[in-house]
């Protein structure tokens, strides 16, 4: 019973400081800098706990890198190790590497709400049940990949059978090593249909292309040894009983070093905690060596000695030197450890009998006599000898293994294949209710009477204007970037030749009167139009009509300035005025908000009403992708609409003391904003390869205060930045003397572009309602 709760005071009290195991990024918002990109929403997140798993890794993100450069990847890992490796082997390959937090909802739920992940992929055998049942609340895709299950494993899974059956059930696939993993994991209760074999991630392990550290280049230099041992991964015993490897490795060398007096043996041992015990053990047998931490070999320093690898990350690069490796973890009960890396430099492998965290890949090399396998501790020194004796079966068996390695490759292109396809199906629900909210539950039935009634009667009342009007709206609350999305229609529209007028309510406008007009081209204080319209006035591609009621705004327009269409901006759920074809925008990154109405979801009105939809634009799509699982739903809930993707481009920055356009930042940056949906931002930020130090969201259509100025202000000083980054709506509602507030620093507002997909098929659905309507002569 105290288990659970001596378990969050543990780690608690390990990961307060450094928010390790809740979800820490690397990046304290308000603290010190990223050390990766922001996170944008719609990645994958990889699970990848080990050293070993870490280098499995590599090789998939640089799959998914290559098929989609665009997707962001996010990598945790659980031991110091593994953290210590993906800092170094992923910086510039992942967006983000982090420690994966413990398995509680709290903890799992603020790092879901932190990268909003499109597909969640565990590597291996991790079965995390509170993690997989986060990860399908949201809507995410869950996949297990390079599944295995060790013999040594099995039994004990097996017997928790009744425990990990529910947890198996969440999984879109589980996509194992071999065959045998496949058996296991649905004897385990894993649905079989979803459970396939693709291969082994560690055969796709590149032989290192990086050079051996300057302390072991320098070693070589000056003792030119003869042979070259390695002894890799080696582990202490599994209990009392048991061999510890060190001392079999170090009493093999001893008796190899009378026959080859320049023999340097590189022992590298398992984990970091051991460098020093092995260090001191070397020193008691009187054997010379040195440390790679000590970055320079002693002068008294001479062979046959020892090379004590006490580094993280770099074995594999040193496997090309070695004429023998021996693969620790065999000889001592610990089920082996990966002899694909120094196979895929055709060294020749000896392993002990212990291979059950690799059975399959052992009896493939056994069967091709690609490995040089001893039953006892005392064995190791008479096979290593036999080796190093015949240089020629060396190469036989170090070719043999090279050619079985690279036979066997391929698995990391088919795991990221599967990947971006579930990613592409994935349907994010991040404002989906929780189990239990009954009064908000039933807000939100009181909400869809209320709305369906006032729609009623709304349509009962409605109004017709003499131009033909398009709406573009959307069913969700917050942005999804439908006015972007409206001043480029509108501009597209007046290349063709038609002269477009925005209807716009103006939400938070200061000005008193009750509908104003503004021409394409002039210029009304954002105080009269609001931020949104405002947008729209300075694009001068349209008239803009603001008014609360755009029926008699639209009529005070045709009577002033005679437009050849109306574009009705937030209009879906606008009844009172009559229009002739209605688009909805869905926002890629949220298109359902949560599938039920306010206050439960996050929708105005639920799905089905999308079936009056003439047009669905996914807007905020990011490249690559097609968006298939939400053209899948869309399909089922209106099959006659089309359905068209639109991309947000960022194109620069406009420098708001000097209303000039500027380059992007160069040094460290704070950014801003106040939008539906501030991901867009971060999204646009992270096109333009920028990194802020320091986010704030604020609510939509946020008005500034001087407070709030000032808080930025202090913000910039304490952390040494020199630059506001923030969006051409926010710039809207700032105060007029706003930039006397911000004295120190440049305040800059991205400019951006929409870009649709198949644009002209959009503007010809536009034109024939204008056609129709009203025929131009």
């Amino acid at each position: 019973m105290l288990a659970a709760p001596l378990l969050v005071l543990y780690f608690l009290s390990r990961g307060v400081r450094d928010r390790r195991y809740f979800g820490s990024f690397g990046e304290r918002l308000g603290g010190e800098p990223p050390s990766y990109r922001p996170t944008t929403p719609g990645g994958i997140w990889l699970h990848a706990v080990s050293v070993g798993e870490v280098i499995s890794a590599i090789r998939l993100i640089e799959e998914l890198r290559g098929r989609n450069p665009a997707v962001p990847v996010f990598v945790s890992v659980t031991t110091l190790a593994g953290r210590a490796l993906a800092d170094e082997k992923l910086r510039g390959l992942a967006d983000a590497v982090f420690y994966a937090p413990i398995d509680y909802g709290f903890a799992v739920r603020r790092v879901l709400r932190r990268l909003r992940p499109a597909v969640v992929a565990i590597l291996e055998t991790e079965i995390w049940p509170t993690l997989y049942a986060g990860v399908k609340r949201v809507g995410c895709g869950l996949l297990v990949v390079n599944g295995r299950i060790s013999d040594r494993a099995f039994p004990s899974y097996r017997r928790m059978r009744f425990f990990f059956q529910s947890a198996l059930q969440m999984p879109d696939a589980i996509l194992t090593q071999t065959d045998r993993d496949r058996t296991r994991y649905i004897e385990l209760g894993a649905p079989g249909d979803r459970v396939e074999t693709l291969g082994n991630l560690k055969y796709d392990a590149k032989p290192p292309t990086t050079g051996a550290p300057e302390i072991v280049r320098h070693l070589l230099a000056r003792c030119a040894p003869e042979r070259i041992w390695i002894a890799a991964s080696t582990m202490p015993g599994a209990d009392a009983g048991d061999v510890n490897e060190d001392e079999v490795v170090i009493d093999a060398f001893r008796q190899l070093a009378a026959r080859w007096p320049r023999l340097l043996l590189i022992l590298a041992p398992r984990k970091p905690e051991r460098f020093q015990e092995s260090a001191e053990r070397l020193a008691r047998a009187g054997i010379p060596h040195v440390r790679r931490s000590d970055d320079r070999v002693a002068s008294e320093f001479h062979l046959p000695g020892v090379l004590l690898l006490d580094s993280i990350g770099e074995l594999a690069g040193l496997f090309p030197l070695a004429d023998v490796v021996f693969m620790g973890g065999t000889l001592a009960r610990r089920g082996g450890h990966n002899i694909l890396e120094p196979a895929a430099c055709a060294k020749p492998v000896v392993v002990g009998p212990h291979m059950e965290n690799f059975a399959a890949i052992a009896e493939e090399f056994r069967a091709h006599r690609a490995m040089v396998e001893i039953a006892a501790p005392d064995e190791l020194a008479r096979a290593v000898g036999a080796l190093l004796e015949d240089p020629e079966l060396c190469r036989e068996i170090g070719s043999r293994a090279a050619d079985l390695a690279g036979q066997r490759r391929g698995a990391a292109g088919r795991i990221a294949e599967r990947i971006l396809t579930l990613q592409d199906w994935t349907i994010p629900e991040w404002n989906r209710p929780g189990p239990s909210k009954p009064l908000l539950w039933l807000l939100s039935r009181v909400w869809l009477v209320v709305s369906r009634w006032k729609r009623t009667r709304d349509i009962a009342r409605a109004s017709s204007l003499a131009t033909p009007v398009v709406s573009v709206g959307g069913i969700a609350m917050g942005g999804s970037g439908k006015t972007p999305l409206v001043s480029r229609l509108a501009q597209r529209l007046l290349q063709r030749g038609y002269q477009a007028a925005v209807l716009t309510r103006g939400y938070r406008r200061r000005s008193i009167e009750t509908s104003v007009v503004v021409e394409a081209g002039s210029d009304v204080p954002a105080q009269v139009t609001g931020d949104e319209p405002q947008i729209l006035v300075r694009a001068g591609a349209a008239h803009v009509g603001i008014g609360p009621d755009r029926c008699s705004t639209g009529r005070l327009v045709e009577q002033r300035l005679h437009p050849d269409v109306f574009l009705l901006d937030d209009g879906f759920q606008h009844a009172r005025l009559r229009r002739d074809l209605d688009i909805v925008a869905i926002d890629a990154l949220n298109p359902f908000a949560g599938g039920e109405v306010f206050p439960l979801g996050g929708l105005r009105e639920p799905p089905d009403s999308l079936a009056r939809a003439d047009a669905f634009i996914i807007t905020r799509a990011l490249p690559g992708r097609i968006y298939r699982g939400i053209r899948h739903k869309l399909a089922a809930l209106n099959p006659d609409a089309p359905v068209f993707l639109a991309l947000v481009e960022p194109r620069g920055w406009i420098d708001q003391r000097s209303n000039r356009p500027t380059g992007d930042p160069t040094g460290p940056a704070i950014a801003f904003c106040g939008l539906g949906n501030p991901a867009a931002f971060w999204q646009s930020l992270q096109a333009r390869g920028i990194e802020p130090v320091f986010r704030w969201s604020f609510e939509d259509h946020h008005h500034y205060t001087v407070r709030e100025l000032r808080a930025l202000a202090a913000q910039a000083k304490d952390l040494g930045v020199k630059v506001l980054l923030t969006t051409e709506k926010d710039i809207m509602n700032f105060p007029e003397d706003a930039m006397d507030m911000l004295p120190s620093v440049d305040l800059l507002w991205m400019t951006i572009e929409m870009r649709i997909e198949n644009e002209e098929s959009v503007i010809a659905l536009i034109e024939q309602k204008i056609t129709e309507k009203k025929p131009r002569s």
